[in-house]
């Protein structure tokens, strides 16, 4: 039996796949407010916490500046710069130095030629397109019975996967560097530091939920392909 396009038993899976999203980021939020409460014990910022970790690593050349937002935070190789959100770059909670050392951690992977890092850089242009290009050869072959351009719409989809799950260890690397550099350094205490790692656990589980979210969402499209093939 052909799927309608619209409505169709798969959507159970689009409504998981937005579940799991949604539980990840309401967890990433909360922990984050609960930690943002808890003042550093030596008043460091975000923007303290970052441009200390760059200047031990020399990296002077990388700048950290302030981005409207909240969790807005990254770090842009191409400018050279880390961006706080408004929520990290001044705030002296436990959470925010976190948040702020994980991205530094970021610019020490660049520094250091950490090899996920690297491919996740080069596959980044391709997925980019290939993504762009996927749902609409999809639908084209699904509603026009070639279901072989699904299938290259399906292929090209999974190029997101593949770059998700790239990005896992990138991310808990990070996380792992910016927590033992707080330790080396003493920006956290040790009683600040489990508060730190919570929250950076709870953003890394976005990333775990955004691999479940996308695979369940390809899982959704090999089903719909399965099953115009069985129709034709």
């Amino acid at each position: 039996m052909f799927y309608g396009l619209y409505f169709d038993p798969t959507y159970v899976l689009v409504i998981l796949a937005f579940v799991l999203s949604l539980i990840a980021s309401f967890g990433v939020q909360a922990t984050f407010a609960k930690y943002k409460k808890e003042r550093t014990s030596r008043g460091v910022t975000g923007a303290d916490a970052a441009r200390r970790i760059l200047d031990m690593n020399g990296l002077y050349n990388i700048r950290v500046e302030r981005v409207s937002g909240n969790l807005t935070d990254h770090y842009d190789p191409s400018a050279n710069v880390i961006r706080l959100s408004d929520s990290t770059y001044n705030d002296d909670s436990v959470a925010a130095v976190g948040v702020a050392a994980h991205e530094a951690g970021h610019a020490v992977q660049h520094a250091v030629g950490y090899v996920p890092i690297k491919i996740r850089n080069s596959i980044f242009p391709v997925v980019k397109i290939g993504t762009s290009l996927s749902m609409p050869l999809f639908f084209i072959g699904l509603i026009f019975g070639m279901v072989n351009l699904a299938y290259i719409g399906i292929i090209l989809f999974a190029l997101a996967l593949v770059f998700q799950i790239v990005t896992l260890p990138v991310e808990i690397n990070a996380s792992r560097r910016a927590i033992r550099i707080l330790d080396e350094t003493n920006l956290l205490q040790e009683d600040e530091l489990k508060p730190a790692k919570k929250v950076l656990g709870a953003a890394a589980m976005t990333y775990v939920a955004a691999v479940a979210s996308t695979a369940l969402q390809l899982l959704r499209l090999i089903i719909l392909a399965g099953g115009r093939r069985r129709n034709d």
